[in-house]
């Protein structure tokens, strides 16, 4: 798609697009942070179709945003609420083997390659499932089983103690 083409699909459907949004969630800034997300990605991906066929993908394409969204704000919600529990007090040597394994986690996950990065990361922290994941990335199932497989056994060794 050119430049001129995506910017007139961006001025036609970014207000349409982001009320669609505002409507399911009821939060302006999060339909903005959204639909500008949903424009970003298509225009990363660059395809090669006629702006009037890609309205349809907008809009699925802010759907599962949005889903993506509300799954991980209800579980970040839900720990949030979740009482403490005085039989999970750690000690302060357990403290500080959290922290390090915490560390290693992160600068593992940073490490990683970035094809088993991205799909590690969709199926843990969005949640979503393989054919979610295949079908945001156009690859096939077993692609992602394969590069989730290696992505796990990167962190194993990694991590490994």
């Amino acid at each position: 798609m050119k430049r001129g083409e995506f910017k007139t699909l961006f001025d036609e459907h970014f207000d349409p697009l982001r009320n669609y949004i505002y409507y399911r969630c009821g939060d302006a800034e999060l339909a903005t942070d959204i639909a500008q997300e949903v424009f970003m990605k298509l225009w990363e991906k660059q395809l090669n179709k006629p702006p009037k066929e890609l309205i349809g993908l907008l809009y699925k394409m802010a759907k599962d945003a949005f889903i993506s969204k509300y799954r991980r704000s209800k579980t970040e919600q839900a720990f949030i609420a979740r009482p403490p529990d005085k039989a999970e007090s750690q000690s302060p040597e357990e403290e500080m083997n959290y922290k390090e394994l915490k560390q290693a986690y992160e600068r593992a996950i940073k490490e990683m390659p970035e094809i088993q990065r991205e799909v590690f990361l969709m199926s843990r922290m969005d949640e979503l499932k393989y054919h979610e994941i295949a079908e945001r990335l156009e690859l096939s199932i077993k692609a992602v089983e394969k590069r989730m497989k290696n992505a796990l056994q990167f962190l194993r060794q990694v991590l490994a103690v």
